[in-house]
């Protein structure tokens, strides 16, 4: 259902109503979701964006896929970071899921590499583009160009509802997931 609010229209479900007996319940201390969130694995990815022909980009497992049809993802930003901004300004991305070998791509676009940062990040890896201009990283295990067709402000990330423009991907490598507070490689078990 989409009902217009003014000039905005939205497609929350707007009759559904939280259970009112879990209303009062309290939520889990941060640091023990923090910790339940540690044991789920998850694909990283780096999203990028150019905005007035400036890249940026951030490291992001907060991804996954919403519809086939219309072809739509989801991928969660920190509202901190310069690169959400850059996303917001823009309205457009790539993610680009990580090969297994990329696992020091993760980490200079998490910022974990204080030696490089802003657009000095894009000097690793082989860049090249789709439809959006967004950076697109070679050899990643997918890319999928997007632009953003909704913003939601989800207390400190922004959900990105994004839809799929242009895909690439990659049967060559196993992919990068982030568990345990580490990259791992995941490969197909041969049977």
């Amino acid at each position: 259902m989409t009902v217009e609010l003014g000039s905005i229209a939205t497609n929350q479900l707007l009759s559904w109503i939280p259970n009112d007996a879990l209303a009062d319940l309290p939520v889990v201390a941060e640091a023990d979701h923090r910790t339940g969130m540690r044991h789920v694995a998850a694909a990283t990815s780096l999203l990028t964006t150019l905005n007035n022909g400036q890249t940026s980009g951030l490291t992001a497992t907060a991804v996954c896929s919403v519809t086939a049809e219309p072809p739509r993802v989801v991928a969660f930003v920190n509202k901190n970071t310069y690169a959400a901004d850059q996303i917001l300004q823009s309205g457009l991305l790539c993610i680009n899921t990580l090969a297994g070998h990329q696992s020091e791509l993760a980490c200079i676009f998490a910022g974990m590499r204080k030696d490089i940062t802003g657009p000095d990040r894009f000097q690793h890896g082989n860049w090249d583009t789709l439809i959006t201009g967004a950076p697109v990283l070679a050899e990643a295990k997918a890319n999928f160009d997007c632009r953003v067709v909704k913003v939601f402000d989800e207390s400190t990330h922004y959900a990105l509802l994004c839809e799929v423009l242009a895909t690439r991907s990659n049967e060559e490598y196993g992919a990068l997931v982030y568990m345990d507070g580490q990259f791992h490689t995941l490969n197909p078990i041969t049977t």
